[in-house]
């Protein structure tokens, strides 16, 4: 506890933009996060009061981080599992645990661990030869693709085994040539049938130790080279069946998995039902909506649920909430400034959260919240305030 407040230290081990609005969230709790960030410059270092410079790959940083911390989590998945289980073992409360993150990091131990618990999944197979994955590819034109009836075959997704995101470590592969260029870097590989997706979607929950769990409306996202650019809440058109499988699907998966703190799964929705593509434990972009648009936003879940607190309302704001993520734009013209200055004489009613990043092309900088009763007009207010802070136009 602080001496001060009387209240919880949580540490969280990353200084990017989820410590940042994590931070803002532990204020309204009477908390100050604790961050263990690379560089003073970070986004959440720029803000926090209490901040740690070490790396998350060095133990002995992390034993000195959580002295006097009541809880420690992450705003990313890349802490190695053995210091999170040494730590566990010393006595800090450490969320995600080290049998849970695994399934995070590692693609092939999530598709394994999924498979075994019957959740859907596409077919997959582990490969190491440019053979295995034109095997698979044939496989699959044999038998046909589970979801859609198609043919199957080429082309095949291929997926790193560990550290990729933001559609880095993704390959779409569309024959037996860019199977062998891929295989001949080196990077340890899984292969998966391309689903027939007809959108993608994302089910957030939050489950505490004490195994109380609280589900967010089922969300739609919008995926641009792989980043996602658009967040819409509740997805439109999703019957209510489909969102509550969703729904369903996570808390289970969040049990089984024993995840504490946020799980974000990631899904994709075919013409016969839901498949997952991905699991994120750790506040997600797919719920940065929440901060306006839920009654509890995913950040004060978050630490709500490794405090091992009651959880809060998950209910929508309002008939429909946008969130538009901000990228980088072109250097030179309208400085970031002015961009807002010109945002909220357009739109006083737009939220905009920036990170307090170096603008670079195409990286996310910060994003926009919209909020009101037809999905079509705030979706095109988010689109645009995005975009002008993005362009400057």
């Amino acid at each position: 506890m602080d001496t001060r407040t009387g209240l919880p230290v949580v540490g969280m081990v990353g200084g990017g933009q989820l410590a940042r609005m994590t931070h803002q969230a532990a204020i309204s709790l009477g908390q100050s996060l604790r961050v263990l960030s690379v560089s003073p410059d970070d986004s959440a270092a720029l803000v926090a009061a209490d901040v740690r410079i070490g790396t998350h790959t060095d133990l002995a940083a992390l034993r000195e981080f959580a002295k006097g911390c009541d809880a420690v989590t992450f705003d990313h998945e890349h802490v190695p599992t053995g210091h999170i289980a040494a730590l566990a073992a010393e006595g800090v409360k450490i969320y995600p645990g080290a049998e849970a993150i695994v399934f995070a990091q590692d693609k092939q131990r999530m598709r394994e661990r999924l498979s075994e618990l019957g959740a859907p999944v596409p077919r997959w197979r582990p490969v190491s030869s440019a053979a295995e994955i034109a095997d698979f590819a044939a496989s699959l034109t044999q038998a046909g693709t589970a979801a859609g009836g198609d043919s199957g075959g080429w082309p095949v997704v291929a997926k790193a085994v560990r550290g990729g995101y933001d559609g880095r470590g993704v390959w779409m592969l569309a024959d037996a040539a860019a199977a062998e260029e891929l295989v001949a870097t080196g990077t340890p590989l899984i292969v998966e049938e391309r689903v027939p997706l007809r959108r993608e979607l994302a089910a957030l929950v939050a489950r505490s130790p004490f195994g109380q769990v609280a589900a967010y409306p089922v969300v739609e996202t919008v995926q641009w080279d792989g980043i996602c650019v658009e967040v819409l809440a509740p997805a439109p058109g999703l019957s209510e069946e489909r969102a509550l499988e969703a729904q369903q699907l996570a808390i289970d998966l969040a049990h089984a998995l024993g995840v504490v703190g946020l799980l974000a799964v990631e899904l994709f929705e075919t013409g016969d039902g839901i498949v997952v593509n991905e699991l994120a434990m750790r506040p997600h972009n797919s719920g940065h909506w929440t901060i306006e648009g839920a009654r509890t936003s995913q950040f004060e879940q978050h630490l709500r649920a490794v405090l091992d607190y009651p959880m809060g309302e998950t209910s929508l704001a309002a008939p429909a909430v946008v969130m538009a993520n901000v990228l980088g734009g072109q250097p030179g013209g309208m400085s970031l400034d002015e961009r807002l200055h010109h945002l909220f004489a357009d739109d006083p009613g737009v939220r905009v959260h920036l990170y307090g990043k170096q603008v670079r092309p195409g990286r996310k900088i910060g994003h926009v919240t919209v909020l009101g009763d037809d999905m079509t007009s705030v979706r095109a207010r988010a689109a645009r305030a995005a975009r002008r802070l993005q362009e400057g136009e």
